[in-house]
């Protein structure tokens, strides 16, 4: 069965013969399914009336445990923004009434961002919905074919992940 990227790597290969473009059977596939994926993930967010930031910072407070808060500075981290954009995400959350901002016990000039009722309840159901259609995009691969395939993955993700933590 042949794709796209197959058409693409058999027009370079007589274009430029020169050239091994053998990278561009795995990373023009990536490169396509994320596009795939950042189309099913804006239908998702759009379904439940957000946009993709938005579900960026909530699902990091989410993913905290209760009592679902994290400092500005630990969001930062979580999510990969400037400070600046970061504060400005927080107020448009706060204004909207998905997130709080309390007063840090531990540091008497911090604040705690936390997840309110509300937006718990926003995230929790816009994950459940982008899960779901994840799981249709990997439809076509077996149990163990998806598990290799997100070994073959980490491999890739490691190094720069370690790069980006350092």
């Amino acid at each position: 069965m042949e794709d796209e990227v197959d058409r693409l790597v058999a027009a370079w290969r007589t274009e430029r013969p020169d050239l091994d473009t053998e990278p561009l059977h795995v990373l023009s596939r990536v490169s396509r399914l994320a596009r795939h994926l950042d189309r099913a993930r804006r239908a998702v967010f759009a379904a439940h009336d957000m946009e993709s930031w938005e579900f960026d910072v909530l699902t990091a407070l989410r993913r905290a445990g209760p009592p679902y808060e994290l400092s500005p500075g630990r969001l930062l981290r979580a999510t990969l923004v400037t400070s600046g954009t970061m504060t400005n995400r927080i107020d448009r959350l706060e204004s909207a009434g998905l997130v709080s901002r309390n007063p840090d016990p531990q540091d008497k000039r911090g604040v705690l961002v936390r997840l309110t009722d509300a937006g718990r309840t926003r995230v929790d159901a816009a994950f459940a919905d982008l899960i779901d259609r994840e799981r249709d995009l990997l439809g076509s691969l077996t149990d163990d074919d998806r598990r290799t395939l997100a070994g073959l993955l980490r491999s890739l993700l490691v190094p720069f992940d370690t790069d980006a933590a350092s």
